[in-house]
């Protein structure tokens, strides 16, 4: 089962931008693409656990800012050659605006370590 969480308002995110929050443990960045859709993933590269917050985004993949590795946003997969995965998180823009993203119960319990 997933929970909605509204995270903030889609004119809070500058396209070909990032905003961080926190559900206890797990830190998740969301990315707003040239398209203006949104796209969730948590904020930890796979290789050194660099702040994909801070990549920079080129289409549909981010780039981690300490060793230059490229991440699909829409799957999490690191692009080869090099290996990985990142955990990532569906995403709903309402009427209003407001960004959402979508977290199974069960990694919210994980987030917060009950």
């Amino acid at each position: 089962m997933e929970e909605k969480i509204r995270i903030a308002s889609i004119q809070e995110i500058d396209l070909r931008g990032a905003r961080t929050f926190r559900m206890g443990e797990l830190e998740v960045a969301v990315f707003r693409l040239d398209d203006g859709s949104i796209k969730a993933l948590e904020n930890r590269c796979p290789h050194k656990a660099g702040k994909l917050s801070e990549g920079m985004v080129c289409g549909t993949n981010v780039h981690c800012p300490l060793h230059d590795w490229k991440i699909d946003l829409a799957s999490g997969l690191v692009q080869a050659p090099d290996e990985g995965c990142v955990t990532t998180f569906g995403t709903e823009i309402d009427e209003q605006g407001s960004v959402f993203i979508l977290v199974e119960k069960e990694v919210l319990q994980s987030a917060s370590g009950t």
